[in-house]
């Protein structure tokens, strides 16, 4: 029997990339201590460690065909084991009767034959299907990909969730992320290659504007989905109050300031089931310690990592100085490669 739309629970995906404040917007909403909402102690990111596999010993920089069988197998056992993390915390919000809400990367649940179609072009591989999850009986025997679901979970799945997301500036958000991969090469979390694939992956809204407009398709959408800009998190605080109103979320939860003593990073490896001090587990404490620096160290938003208006020529002449021309080259490109989608999705944000 499937889901039917009296039955379906209420729940919430944030779709994001790499330094949209994300974080912080989570921070913000106070998700943790919402009354009436239930998410894991990282407030989502099932997906985390499926993409950590499926990028391990450079895959993601080759086409399908040159994966092992092995590879294949591990990456698809990621994927599933993340889905069914996920349905675990959604059936408990089901019987508690509680909002279910979940933040992921929108690259972390992407089929991974779409990174590496990006080097022979080929999309249409049967073999990409057998990283697509196997989804529980209630929803229905019906799996369908319509065209902008690039995602391993079907058309029926995602019409359970409300999805929303977060966008920043791509100026802003990539040369961010380009500073995190650099102390992150320092701290030896990744190596050369792994910050040009990190580069490749991370640098691009093409996924999160694939799934904004797959949402526009759905038959049963009465409006968009909701989209909030980062400067908007940081600056606009009527434009949180509203976007939260619109997830159903409780605004009295909100919160512009807090103590600044919460270390989330100090826990993020064992939340996320990694225990023990195995030099893998040591690696991800410091990477996130690095993620999460500015929103540890804050006691409320901070205004000035966020300019109010960003001219990509002057950003570039910044670049030149603070990373060589090489590296400013590669961000302008990748910001500019990225700027159709992002004003796509800024057109489309939540306003006050």
């Amino acid at each position: 029997m499937s889901i039917t739309e009296k039955d379906q629970p209420h729940r919430v995906l944030l779709v994001s990339v790499p330094r949209t404040a994300s974080n912080l917007l989570v921070k913000i909403l106070n998700i943790h201590n919402q009354p009436n909402v239930l998410t894991s102690p990282n407030a989502g990111y099932f997906f985390y460690d499926a993409f950590m596999i499926a990028g391990r010993d450079g895959r993601l920089d080759r086409p399908l065909e040159e994966w092992t069988t092995e590879a294949k197998d591990e990456t698809k056992a990621a994927i599933q084991q993340g889905f069914d993390e996920l349905e675990a915390y959604s059936t408990r919000a089901r019987t508690e009767n509680k909002i279910m809400f979940a933040k992921e990367h929108a690259f972390w649940f992407l089929n991974p034959g779409f990174f590496t179609s990006t080097i022979n072009g080929a999309e249409s591989s049967e073999y990409m299907k057998e990283f697509n999850v196997s989804m529980p009986e209630r929803y229905g025997p019906s799996q369908t990909f319509s065209a902008n679901n690039k995602t391993v979970m079907p058309d029926e799945y995602l019409r359970t969730w409300q999805i929303v997301f977060i966008i920043r500036h791509p100026a802003l958000a990539w040369a961010s992320m380009y500073r995190a991969m650099i102390k992150l090469s320092k701290a030896g979390f990744i190596d050369d290659d792994g910050m040009r694939g990190a580069t490749i992956t991370n640098m691009t809204m093409k996924w999160t504007r694939k799934l904004f407009d797959w949402c526009l398709e759905q038959p049963d959408e009465p409006i968009a989905p909701l989209v909030i800009d980062a400067n908007d998190v940081i600056h606009n605080q009527g434009a949180v109050v509203r976007f939260c109103e619109k997830a159903g979320l409780d605004t009295a939860s909100l919160q512009f300031e807090w103590n600044g003593d919460t270390k989330k990073s100090e826990n993020w490896v064992s939340e996320n089931g990694r225990t023990g001090n195995s030099e893998e587990v040591q690696m991800h404490k410091v990477a996130a310690s690095i993620m999460l620096s500015t929103l540890e160290q804050s006691t409320g938003v901070v205004k000035d990592k966020a300019p109010v208006s960003v001219d990509i020529d002057v950003e570039v002449a910044k670049w030149r100085v603070e990373f060589g021309n090489e590296v400013a080259e590669m961000l302008e490109k990748a910001t500019r490669d990225s700027m159709p989608d992002y004003e796509y999705l800024k057109a489309n944000r939540v306003t006050v």
